[in-house]
């Protein structure tokens, strides 16, 4: 019977790596353990310097089991930090690497949606969240929305009855006011106003952009002389060319709401220091 794997006791250098090393870039890109399998590799990383980051795997006593496993190193060079979060992200989801525990495809990805003041829980398999105004928040479950809806209402002293997490007689004073946790909106204490105010505030933090233009675009990135347009399409990331006329073979519509391309692109595609190119 094979003795347990244990990474304190079967740590070393790595040798049988050390010829992928040499060719390592010190640029910004996306880096592939492999095993011997050619479906599914072993962890999928970004930096925006290859050779660097990679060598870090190989100091952390942590990762013994995943560098004892890997059998090679490949990489792909991207423009910057855009390009290498966008294509690591794309590539976890459809390679499914061993050793990575996130960027995971969410199923039940959930948002709070505000309707006639009400906050109410819907998820992206409900509605097309790049479209919809008045979201606030990307969550992996609707016990993750409800939770976060909690927190805003504890923190601002809200109603859980008006807000839809408890129920309350019509008028009469919630046991959260008696507590001092509500400012008594539900029983004519606070005005309505103040209460819808407050909840405004709490949520305007994690508010969800709509997707701003009226179809595909080009981010284009530069490092040194790399140049890549990244395309997107209602927030989903479809690919990265090098010049216009390939980027607008990528222009198709995108099936469902990305969280991770989202994360990733709101920042560059609405701070202004990026050229955007609207694609037909």
């Amino acid at each position: 019977m094979d003795k347990p794997f244990d990474a304190m006791e079967a740590y070393h250098y790595p040798e049988h790596l050390r010829p992928f090393l040499e060719g390592l870039p010190a640029a910004p890109g996306v880096y592939v353990f492999h095993s011997d399998s050619d479906v599914m590799p072993l962890y999928i990383g970004k930096s925006i310097n290859i050779r660097h980051r990679v060598m870090s795997h190989f100091r952390t006593v942590s990762e013994a089991r995943m560098l004892h496993q890997s059998r090679r190193i490949s990489y792909h060079l991207t423009a910057g930090e855009i390009g290498a979060l966008l294509l690591e992200a794309q590539m976890i989801k459809q390679l499914q690497p061993l050793h990575n525990k996130r960027l995971r495809r969410s199923r039940q990805l959930c948002s709070l949606h505000l309707r006639n003041g009400v906050p109410h829980i819907v998820s992206a398999k409900e509605i097309d969240f790049s479209h919809t105004p008045d979201l606030y928040g990307l969550f992996s479950n609707r016990r993750a929305a409800q939770q976060a809806l909690q927190d805003i209402a504890d923190s601002e002293l809200l109603c859980y009855g008006l807000l839809g997490l408890e129920k309350n007689p019509r008028g009469r004073a919630c046991f959260r006011h008696q507590l001092g946790k509500c400012a008594g909106a539900c029983c004519g204490k606070e005005p309505m106003v103040e209460h819808q105010l407050r909840l405004l505030d709490g949520l305007q933090q994690m508010r969800v952009f709509n997707w701003p233009y009226a179809g595909a675009v080009g981010l284009v990135e530069q490092h040194g002389d790399v140049r890549q347009i990244h395309v997107i399409n209602n927030w989903y990331y479809l690919g990265s060319v090098e010049n216009i006329e390939d980027a607008a073979r990528l222009t198709t519509v995108a099936h469902g709401f990305d969280r991770d391309g989202y994360k990733i692109l709101s920042g560059p595609l609405f701070n202004g220091q990026h050229e955007v190119v609207l694609l037909a």
